[in-house]
């Protein structure tokens, strides 16, 4: 506190910057004529004083589950996809579907780790998966690492007829050995 050239009487400093901290004035403003080390040990103080974690609050932790809820209804439902997927505009719906799926998962994984519910999370990152493994079954055909191939687009004319694929459109199955005429043993 001494602004000369001379040494520094430390205890003396010292003595001053813990009447400040016991007053109070510490954690406000120090006055101007204290030194910048007085603001350390008030900075510390602050630091280690307690403070008891903030849990998630409780409408976090219920949109979280509803997110993830709506993610697995989706996840699941898509197993019964109603229209043809085998190539051109169908496939890519199919295709942004289960993209769908993987964000639900990816934004219900999100939501999960920041309320910290580890079931919810594991649930989440297996909706991710499933959405991968989804996904992967259309595409690696059409990019030639399964054993079957398929492709992207139609063949010009033999476009899948758009709307739910039902019996009366479905190919008649052949039968394996021919019919026995009526009356044969």
């Amino acid at each position: 506190m001494t602004g000369g050239p001379g040494p520094r009487d430390w205890d003396k400093e010292l003595a001053q910057i813990d009447k400040l901290i016991a007053s109070g004035a510490g954690e406000r403003t120090p006055p101007a004529a204290a030194p910048a080390a007085a603001a350390a040990p008030a900075a510390r103080e602050r630091a280690a004083a307690p403070v008891a974690p903030a849990g998630p609050r409780r409408g976090a932790v219920v949109f979280t589950w509803v997110r993830l809820i709506l993610g697995l209804a989706v996840g699941i439902g898509i197993t019964q996809w109603p229209y043809e997927r085998g190539c051109g505009l169908l496939l890519f719906g199919y295709l942004a579907a289960v993209g769908g799926v993987i964000v639900a998962g990816l934004w219900s994984a999100v939501s999960s780790w920041r309320t910290r519910s580890a079931l919810a999370h594991t649930l989440s990152l297996g909706l991710v998966c499933w959405g991968g493994i989804l996904g992967a079954r259309e595409v690696l055909p059409r990019v030639g690492y399964a054993r079957s191939s398929a492709t992207w687009f139609c063949p010009a004319g033999n476009a899948p007829a758009p709307g739910p694929r039902t019996p009366a459109t479905a190919p008649a199955p052949t039968p394996a050995t021919p019919a026995k005429p009526q009356g044969a043993f």
